[in-house]
């Protein structure tokens, strides 16, 4: 069975005005039950993450910054978010959510976050609504239990996954493969194992074509026993952050391969949502849907 992480918590309250489409956690769900492709046994609600966990990807002067509440205003506009009780409560159950469904991946061969894909996040401070690493600190869970060893990071939101390639920067047993725009956030890029850049406008075809010619290329080099997932939906032509020109088709097209490749090698695959921008909610949550819908088809 396809197993989600979910928990009503997911959507968190902001700022009326505020650029975040925070509404899109509690569309996708319903989204995704409303035309059959989930049933409620497909959800899970995962609980707050265990602070020794956090510090496996995260320092300890950062982790306390964030449970006293005690960011600077500086770092409070940086991370994008007013900063609350509730956020950090929900950052923590969000990552708790990525162990739980690798554990699921681990026995059904994928599974799902609703939310996370929170990459921005460095060891020791929050960026660009990303206050924990979801994926590094499951990634460091995964490791320490002995559930997986050499584990392959794909990142396919549009923005550089600048905090992962900065958690795993001397880590030979965790390769970060990022593929973004070159022209887009973070205009100070971090330096993952492999980055490629896409040049703004580029759409559908060259956008496919690149990643086909690298994934099982990059797979096969690195022999992963777990695969990480970042299936952004901010390369829409619709985003209002993205700069790419892909279209939902081949954003679907994009997502069927990733997980088709991943199915058909047997590698264990953790899927986290990652970042939407655009303008009208149906784009990102048709996107999102379409990333369910290809689980289902090739593993169930």
């Amino acid at each position: 069975m396809l197993k989600i992480a979910f928990h009503p918590i997911y959507k968190h309250p902001l700022p009326e005005g505020h650029r975040f489409p925070m509404e899109k956690y509690d569309l996708l769900p319903k989204q995704l039950l409303h035309e059959g492709t989930c049933e409620d046994e497909n959800f899970f609600q995962p609980d707050l993450i265990d602070e020794s966990l956090i510090l496996r990807a995260h320092t300890a002067a950062y982790v306390d910054k964030l449970k006293n509440l005690d960011l600077s205003k500086k770092e409070i506009r940086v991370s994008g978010f007013p900063l609350s009780q509730e956020l950090v409560d929900r950052e923590q159950i969000i990552a708790q959510g990525t162990i739980d469904a690798c554990k699921y991946a681990l026995e059904y061969g994928v599974s799902m976050n609703i939310a996370g894909g929170t990459h921005h996040a460095f060891s020791d401070r929050a960026e660009a609504f990303c206050l924990l690493n979801d994926q590094a600190i499951a990634a460091r869970y995964l490791q320490d239990q002995n559930l997986a060893q050499k584990i392959l990071i794909v990142d396919l939101d549009v923005h550089q996954g600048n905090g992962t390639a900065e958690i795993f920067q001397n880590d030979e047993s965790v390769f970060t493969f990022s593929m973004h725009g070159k022209g887009n956030y973070p205009f100070r890029k971090e330096t993952s194992d492999l980055d490629i850049e896409i040049e703004d406008g580029t759409g559908d075809k060259a956008y496919l074509r690149q990643l086909k010619e690298v994934l099982p290329e990059l797979i096969e080099r690195t022999q992963p026993d777990f695969i990480f997932y970042l299936c952004g939906v901010d390369i829409l032509a619709t985003d209002k952050l993205g700069r790419l020109s892909c279209t939902i088709k081949g954003c679907k097209e994009r997502d069927r391969f990733v997980l088709q490749t991943c199915h058909d090698l047997q590698i264990p695959v953790e899927c986290s949502m990652g970042g939407g921008y655009s303008k009208e909610i149906k784009y990102i949550i048709e996107a999102h849907a379409n990333t369910y819908r290809a689980a289902q088809q090739i593993y169930f």
